[in-house]
């Protein structure tokens, strides 16, 4: 989902991937190119995401990644059951306590 959700705001190499969840989570996710390229390559083969080879700003060869529509389908989908969950949590876990 967080992968789907970066790539909304538009086409990304997968270190640029990486940097957008790293900076948009406040450095909480620190991901591991060891687990993100094989994410990328499944999300590829459920058609959720599209690649193709590009010249990238340091002018090497960068695979870069587009969300596709199915893929824009699943994120609203994925984002349900998030804000499900996260609703289901809070009302188990009540107000904060007081300190």
């Amino acid at each position: 989902m967080l992968v789907l959700r970066t790539l909304r705001a538009g086409p990304l190499h997968g270190y640029a991937v990486a940097k957008a969840l790293r900076d948009s989570s406040d450095q909480a996710f620190e991901i591991e190119f060891g687990s993100l390229y094989p994410a990328l390559k499944r999300l590829e083969m459920k058609g959720w995401i599209g690649s193709r080879w590009e010249t990238s700003e340091h002018n090497r060869r960068a695979k870069v990644y587009r969300l596709t529509p199915a893929g824009q389908r699943q994120l609203r989908q994925e984002h349900s059951k998030w804000a499900d969950f996260v609703a289901a949590v809070a009302r188990v876990m009540g107000p904060a306590p007081e300190r």
